[in-house]
């Protein structure tokens, strides 16, 4: 409980504060989730390990909006020995239903505004409901501003209360083999599964991206992440507390209400999805007045630390965050069951369309697609991020113009991986190679001078197999993106008797996505501009990109893409929504293959 330990340690420092009013310490959010621990120990059964390791303890489930409350109930879970099952606070019943039961989740602590959506589920799934009163968190905080390295309390919780939380800062590290958190996956490529992470490999994680990124207990970040995936949880809430930082949540994300904490406030980190950045700078260009942009400029100038993730950032979008700020965005790798794999330096060169290099501790290797032999490893336990490229023949790049001295799937081993998916002993085996190392199912390149990793896409639907080649959909994207009219591109892989699979572009011009946040879109109709800008479109396809990269379907879209909490796309459901005859014709080809194997 490496990330306990270190809250204790900084008791007497600011924790949390909300964006809408309230604060709290450390030592007081540690003596709340004491109190919440004794409660919730009450209706615990003993561990039930049926799914998980013997040295795993119940589960429990937390759905609160981001703030006090939610983390106050994760860490009085790991208090009573049990492990945190973040809820999505956006799931629909039916979702939160299959997570419930799925991870046998006996108690779920929530707020009050959680309660009367969550009760009907949770009764249903078998799961106790307990509330987490708002009023633990109310009144005076007497450890604020007392000496962290005091054993001496001014607090007004109970004795008791402050020896458990004591207890756990001074014990060893003998619980880091046991589950702490299972965070379910997105579910882009496929049904959501339960990864847990241990106390260990947590630790790990937080160690690493503190170091890497240089967290400071002065800094203060501005969360407005979702906490149910790792980007949010892990790289936000459990880096801050370790490093001793303070976390100002927005509960909701809203370009206006972020600008405003950044403009007002004290803020040093700010982490966020592309799309995030993308509803700033449309604010920041649309909405404000020129001594509001000046304001906002220095701003963003005044953040230490801003990272982007979850999905890649396409290169305009960097570059209009570089313009704005003096400064060009964080971006970094990593998976729901691996934490963080690769990132460009904190300090150094960040190449755009690049996501750098491997993290302290952290081992890789390109997997050759075409057999289960790798072609090459690399590793960053020294912390200098060196890739040894010897022995590689090089490949030409006609897309970046870059020398490529690998590319195939990434394949990643050490301490900071998930132990397993819960209840799901063959999948996890699956997700292995004989050496340890998780198979991503990401392609990857290695280029340039240093070399550094560039994510071609998800194996199963951003490499597109056509007549012999594998294109990457995201490089197709990213050159799409260059044209000034369009918000949003995703490409996909259409089945194609002749060619296997021929590229298809699905865009979303400017004016749609204006639209659709209520802009003014009169000065470019979708209907009328359609043919130019697929015109536009076409010619610039055929100046950037090798001839059998060019999409051969085209479709404007007159609505943002549909993306999840995380901002990412679902191209298995692009696939269904707008193009139904090829996706039930790949279903069925992909039924039949999948008996002919059985008959085999």
């Amino acid at each position: 409980m490496e990330i306990l330990r270190a809250a204790a340690r900084h008791k007497g420092s600011l924790a949390v504060k909300h964006t809408t009013g309230g604060s709290c310490s450390f030592g007081k959010l540690l003596d709340s989730s004491a109190s919440i621990k004794a409660e919730l120990q009450r209706v615990l059964p003993a561990a039930n390990n049926k799914n998980g390791s013997s040295c795993d303890g119940p589960r429990v489930g937390i759905y609160a909006e981001p703030g006090m409350q939610y983390v106050a109930a994760t860490y009085a879970a790991w208090m009573a020995g049990a492990v945190a099952v973040p809820l999505a606070v956006s799931h629909p019943p039916q979702e939160l239903d299959h997570v419930i039961r799925d991870a046998g989740i006996s108690a779920v602590l929530t707020s009050s505004s959680g309660h009367d959506k969550l009760k009907d589920v949770a009764h249903a799934a078998g799961a106790a409901l307990h509330l987490v009163q708002q009023e633990l968190f109310e009144g005076s905080d007497p450890w604020l501003n007392t000496s962290s390295s005091s054993s001496s309390s001014s607090s007004s919780s109970s004795n008791a209360e402050q020896q458990d939380w004591q207890e756990i800062a001074c014990s060893s590290t003998s619980d880091a083999s046991s589950g702490a958190l299972i965070v379910y996956t997105s579910g882009t490529t496929g049904r959501p599964k339960g990864a847990l992470h241990t106390h260990g490999s947590l630790a790990a994680q937080v160690e690493c991206l503190t170091r890497a990124w240089q967290w400071q207990p002065s800094d203060v970040m501005l969360h407005a992440l979702p906490l149910h995936h790792v980007h949010g949880i892990i790289n936000g809430l459990y880096c801050a507390h370790y490093s001793g930082a303070a976390i100002s949540f927005l509960p909701k994300f809203s370009p206006a209400a972020v600008w405003q904490q950044l403009m007002e406030g004290d803020v040093s980190v700010l982490m966020a999805v592309p799309t995030m950045y993308s509803y700033l700078l449309s604010h920041y260009e649309s909405h404000m007045s020129p001594e509001e942009q000046h304001a906002a400029r220095a701003a963003a100038a005044r953040l230490r630390l801003t990272v982007s993730g979850s999905a890649a950032a396409p290169v305009p979008l960097l570059q209009r965050w570089q313009g704005l700020s003096g400064q060009r965005l964080l971006e970094r790798y990593g998976m729901t069951e691996t934490g963080m794999i690769l990132s460009n330096p904190y300090e150094g060169e960040r190449r755009p369309g690049f996501v750098g290099l491997p993290l302290p501790g952290v081992e890789v290797k390109v997997v050759e697609q075409s057999s289960s032999s790798s072609s090459s490893s690399s590793s960053n336990g020294n912390g200098n991020g060196s890739a040894d490229a010897s022995n590689e023949p090089a490949a030409s790049n006609e897309d970046s113009g870059a020398e490529v001295l690998r590319q195939g799937e990434l394949a990643v081993r050490g301490p900071m991986l998930f132990r397993e998916y819960w209840g799901r002993p063959q999948a996890t085996t699956e997700a292995f190679d004989g050496e340890g190392y998780f198979l991503t199912g990401d392609t990857v390149s290695l280029e340039g001078s240093p070399p550094y990793y560039r994510i071609l896409g998800r194996s199963s639907v951003d490499i597109i197999k056509s007549g012999g080649f594998k294109i990457s959909a995201l490089d197709i994207e990213g050159a799409l993106l260059h044209h000034a009219d369009v918000a949003e591109a995703a490409v996909l892989g259409l089945p194609d008797e002749a060619l296997g699979e021929v590229v298809a572009a699905l865009i979303v011009p400017k004016a749609a996505s204006k639209s659709a946040a209520g802009g003014d879109a009169a000065s470019c109709d979708v209907a009328v501009s359609g043919d130019k800008l697929l015109g536009q479109l076409k010619g610039l396809a055929r100046r950037e990109l090798a001839s059998y990269c060019l999409p051969r379907v085209w479709r404007l879209l007159d609505a943002p893409l549909p993306r999840n909490a995380m901002g990412k796309v679902n191209k298995k459901q692009l696939l269904k929504e707008f193009f139904p005859a090829q996706a039930a014709a790949a279903a069925a080809a992909a039924a039949a293959a999948a008996a002919g194997m059985k008959q085999a």
